[in-house]
């Protein structure tokens, strides 16, 4: 179906559907900001699970948010709810940035008449047949085609931007834990984590690095994580960092967010830290195995993505690849990127 542009009243009422996972929430932000920037008395409402919602919550854009528990789709009484939520919000128009059946099926529930969705590859399972307005996409970045979902509406090229709030509480708790642990200067922030195991690499280069920016830059670490697994291998960079390491409390998304603000540098892989670092407007290092870099790298001038490996295949196959993908990534390689962007915020200061 070709893209062609539709009759919008001028106070339209727009629902976007990204359920998951964390960082696909944030490459969806821009949708979010441009709506907005073109709509400025719209009414925007978002359906997303409950593990990502706190990044929306606040958001200086957003009107209505709705949530879903995680397997809302087996239970016949969360359905029946978003559904009531739904038709509640009236939605002229709906956006599905996730390009799956399920989300597909929720944008069919709002009841919209016009129901956007992906005209290509991203268009999976059976969203295109549930969307009725779809578009094909060129751009090679993922938050670019997100985008260019807008076409539709009369929204070319907008402006990226991302507008994660920060509260008041969030701001407190992440000056309070710097000054405590004596950070009140610039430091780097390591995060091992990663939601799929052919995305990690190993926390012993983490620390390596770590060495690497504390003897030659003086740059501490902040180490990140969630989880109990991830704590372990948190200690583990601590530990071998010489003294250039220190380990983050738990911390919620905002939370993280709040510190991610204040470091000078993230260095981690393809997940949403990564691009929660990117959306602050932090410098990044991101590592890359099983997804291309060129659609999913940290987002913003002057970030690198390193990929030394690439892999062609399904998602589940994406899922399943062999570490070999992160591990072709060397210490040197690392430790290179973040030189290059320490010693251009240096020249920039200068």
């Amino acid at each position: 179906m070709p893209t062609m542009c539709l009759p919008t009243p001028t106070s339209p009422r727009i629902a976007i559907v990204r359920l998951s996972a964390i960082g696909d929430v944030i490459h969806g932000l821009p949708v979010l900001c441009a709506l907005r920037q073109r709509f400025p008395r719209a009414a925007l409402a978002w359906v997303v699970e409950e593990r990502a919602a706190a990044l929306l919550r606040g958001h200086p854009s957003l009107d209505n948010l709705m949530t879903v528990p995680r397997g809302w789709l087996k239970s016949p009484k969360s359905v029946l709810h978003l559904r009531r939520q739904l038709r509640q919000f009236q939605a002229d128009i709906a956006i599905d940035l996730q390009g799956l059946a399920k989300s597909a099926l929720v944008a069919r529930l709002t009841g919209a008449r016009v129901r956007i969705g992906f005209g290509d590859e991203k268009g999976r399972e059976l969203s295109w047949c549930l969307n009725n307005r779809l578009v094909r996409t060129t751009a090679p970045h993922i938050i670019d085609s997100n985008l260019e979902l807008l076409r539709p509406l009369g929204i070319e090229s907008p402006a990226v931007r991302f507008e994660i709030p920060e509260t008041p509480a969030d701001r407190e708790s992440a000056e309070r834990f710097l000054a405590e642990a004596k950070l009140t200067g610039d430091f780097a922030v390591i995060n091992p984590g990663a939601g799929w195991p052919s995305k990690l690499w190993p926390a012993e280069r983490y620390a390596a690095v770590g060495r690497h920016l504390g003897r030659a830059h003086g740059l501490p670490s902040l180490v990140v994580w969630a989880g109990r697994q991830e704590r372990g291998w948190a200690d583990e960079i601590v530990a071998g960092s010489e003294g250039h390491g220190r380990m983050a409390p738990s911390t919620s998304l905002t939370e993280l967010a709040a510190l991610l603000r204040r470091a000078r540098l993230f260095v981690g892989s393809d997940t949403g830290p990564l691009h929660l670092a990117a959306a602050v407007a932090t410098p990044c290092v991101g590592l890359y195995g099983p997804m291309p870099a060129e659609r999913n790298g940290p987002y913003g001038p002057g970030q690198i993505a390193i990929q030394r490996m690439h892999f062609d295949g399904t998602s589940r196959q994406r899922r399943n690849a062999s570490t070999d993908l992160m591990e072709a990534i060397t210490v040197d390689h690392v430790c290179d990127a973040c030189d290059r962007i320490l010693q251009r915020r240096a020249s920039g200061a200068a």
